[in-house]
């Protein structure tokens, strides 16, 4: 079983940029596709990014597409979400994910996800 840890969040002013790293355990995160959620209070948890097994596809939620950035260093066991020009509304907890199916569809569905993280709080002032 994966074990993953997020870091990297933060109090950030509307328009600058954060990196969120996701570190796992294990000697398997290179079969996972992994994802980044967010969820913001009173809010139910919502997908942001995936990014495939060997880091050459990646999908985005349409709220965060042109401004966020998801890649993967299997070396390190690391998954990354950067996030430039953000926004007040961008504020939540961000939680990664890892899908150990063998799919070769990337899930925006958190109910698809099979190991979580703690997450790591991004806030962003305006």
């Amino acid at each position: 079983q994966a074990q993953l840890v997020e870091s990297g969040g933060g109090l950030v002013q509307a328009g600058g940029s954060l990196r969120l790293s996701c570190a796992a355990s294990g000697r398997t995160f290179s079969r996972y596709i992994m994802g980044w959620f967010r969820q913001a209070p009173g809010k139910e948890r919502g997908f942001v990014a995936a990014i495939s097994r060997s880091g050459d596809s990646t999908i985005y939620a349409d709220s965060v597409k042109g401004r966020f950035t998801i890649s993967r260093d299997n070396a390190k066991n690391t998954v990354y979400l950067q996030m430039n020009s953000l926004k007040p509304e961008d504020t939540a907890v961000y939680f990664c994910a890892a899908d150990r199916s063998d799919t070769l569809h990337l899930p925006s569905s958190r109910n698809l996800y099979d190991y979580w993280g703690q997450g790591t709080q991004v806030t962003v002032s305006s």
